[in-house]
């Protein structure tokens, strides 16, 4: 319940290729293609960007999870 092993995770696919993910474990984006390794490379070096998303962990997935578990442990 301390949720410290928390991912957030951001999947860009195309004709259901995937191309690119951000894992905030990670702390990156890697692509699976060539262009995306490009894209990869240019996000990559924005750092605001990457710091953004990286506490996005905290904003969404910690924050929701403690939200559904709480409402969980009420019903039971």
């Amino acid at each position: 319940s301390d949720y410290s092993d928390m991912v957030f995770l951001v999947s860009m696919s195309f004709n259901k290729v995937l191309d690119a993910q951000f894992n905030s474990t990670v702390g990156k984006f890697v692509g699976y293609t060539e262009q995306a390794e490009k894209s990869a490379e240019i996000w990559n070096n924005n750092q605001a960007f990457i710091q953004g998303l990286k506490a996005d962990v905290d904003t969404y997935c910690r924050h929701y999870a403690r939200i559904v578990d709480s409402a969980i442990h009420d019903k039971t």
